[in-house]
């Protein structure tokens, strides 16, 4: 008897809950802020505190790569036990529509913080075990205290939302605050997938889905958590997809292949393989979404024989490539992408890049007004990785500021691992303009690969390194290389 009654009990509990989350969501904002509760039953840091104009957000918590490098190179490299390679980090979110004051606190006296990236230029104030700071705009931060880069606090202001969709609406696929589950979704034309602030998604794997078995895993793979196949859909709002509950390598995350695709304001956390990739896809748009995983192979975002494709105001801190342009064999060309105004950091492969699949033609990709605040990896920061026979052309790196960095620049064509084409591709026409990098060794590689497969037509302006611009000296190249122009 007693058992039913608390089982009654705890019934009303969480349904009570969840009203007052749902009420509170759909409140008109009264002020120039708005924080989500955090749905009952997810468990919070205990670590960091934050508040907004003296209410406390909630901080999650969050898997990420290990500090030690051998941890990181284990996390990607063996597969079946990657997830056993982490260590805790913590996020928090809200929207601001105007200048907010914001107190972080901590378990241990505040020494050190060090907020990134640097160029957002934020004034702390620190006394004892708390720190204070005000922004004026929606901004991705990360804030680092007493020299602890790796269980960092994410902070992801965002603006406020715009035309929020009627749950009604027979065309919207709602997730209204609390925590939901979500084996395989397929959305299609004309649909508005939304996921409230203060809501959880958790992808999970059902005992009857089918799968294969993975040739370069040997993991079981299952359909994507979301797939996104039609026209005119969107993917939008506040809330959080989760994919701790999915084993390394089964899912994608937010699979998108159609036209005219909107994707807007989501965190994704711990996605158990490619966060996000965009196939076969005309006129994407993906704008203010946080990615961070640690597992292998978590890429961010993959764009892969697509057009028109403009990724905006991320944050991405994933394991292996951050965002990265591909062409698959007989998918078609990938033209006119752009990354832009995006916070990054790279904890074991490239942070912008593009490659090393490429076996349709690329041509007029720019990554331009981005900060890379951490670069951790074996690979490079920014490269173009051509093993395959595709074309490469019209490419610009602009306007990126790399607060740290292993490897700087490679444009490279070769066979590798990843090579799938008889024949080498070429790379053309590549620009790297106004480009401010911090390192412990200045390395920049251009290679071709023989006479008809050259590295051609580059152009290094106003590159600079440890606040020294480059020289042509600097610049390592083989016999395959051709027209490389060097200016301060």
């Amino acid at each position: 008897m007693n058992t039913m009654k608390n089982k009654i009990i705890l019934l009303i509990l969480v349904l009570s809950v969840n009203i007052i989350l749902l009420y509170a969501h759909n409140q008109p904002a009264t002020n120039h802020y708005i924080i989500y509760p955090a749905p009952l039953g997810e468990s919070l840091s205990q670590y960091y505190k934050v508040s907004v104009e003296g209410e406390n957000v909630p901080v999650y918590r969050v898997k990420v790569a290990p500090k030690e490098q051998e941890g990181r190179w284990k996390a990607m490299d063996d597969k079946k036990n990657s997830a056993k390679y982490y260590e805790e980090a913590a996020f928090a979110y809200f929207d601001m529509n105007d200048e907010v004051n914001i107190t972080v606190t901590t378990n241990e006296e505040i020494r050190s913080v060090t907020i990134l990236p640097s160029s957002a230029g934020i004034l702390t104030n620190t006394e004892d075990k708390s720190m204070s700071f005000k922004i004026k705009s929606p901004i991705n931060l990360t804030i680092e205290i007493n020299g602890e880069w790796v269980r960092s606090l994410h902070l992801f202001a965002n603006p406020f939302e715009k035309d929020v969709p009627d749950q009604n609406d027979p065309n919207v696929i709602y997730f209204g605050p609390g925590i939901h589950d979500v084996s395989n979704l397929v959305i299609g034309d004309n649909k508005i997938v939304y996921i409230a602030g203060g809501a959880i998604v958790r992808g999970i794997i059902e005992s009857d889905e089918s799968f294969t078995i993975s040739d370069y895993s040997g993991l079981k793979r299952y359909s994507p958590s979301f797939e996104i196949r039609g026209q005119n859909i969107t993917f939008r709002g506040r809330g959080i997809i989760d994919g701790s509950l999915c084993p390394t390598h089964s899912r994608f995350m937010v699979h998108v292949e159609g036209s005219d695709i909107n994707l807007e304001g989501i965190i994704l956390r711990d996605a158990s393989h490619w966060t996000i990739p965009v196939r076969r896809s005309d006129r994407v748009h993906i704008d203010n979404l946080k990615l961070l995983g640690y597992r292998a192979n978590s890429d961010g975002i993959d764009i892969c024989n697509s057009r028109d494709v403009l990724v905006e105001n991320c944050f991405i801190r994933t394991l292996d490539d951050l965002v990265v342009v591909k062409s698959d064999k007989g998918d078609g060309e990938t033209k006119n992408i752009v990354t832009r105004r995006c916070v990054l950091w790279n904890e074991v492969a490239h942070a912008l890049s593009i490659g090393a699949e490429i076996s349709e033609d690329v041509e007029n990709v720019i990554f331009e007004d981005c900060d890379i605040i951490h670069d951790k990896g074996r690979e490079w920061a920014l490269r173009i990785f051509q093993s395959d026979a595709g074309r490469v052309k019209n490419v610009r790196f602009e306007n990126l500021r790399i607060e740290e960095v292993q490897r700087f620049i490679s444009l490279w064509i070769n066979e590798s691992f990843w090579t799938r084409d008889d024949e080498r591709g070429h790379i053309q026409g590549v620009e790297f303009k106004d480009i401010f990098a911090i390192g412990n060794l200045l390395n920049i590689e251009l290679t071709g690969y023989n006479k008809e497969h050259l590295v051609e037509d580059v152009l290094f302006q106003n590159v600079t390194f440890n606040k020294k611009t480059i020289a042509t000296g600097d610049v390592q190249t083989n016999h395959f290389v051709k027209n490389i122009i060097v200016q301060r």
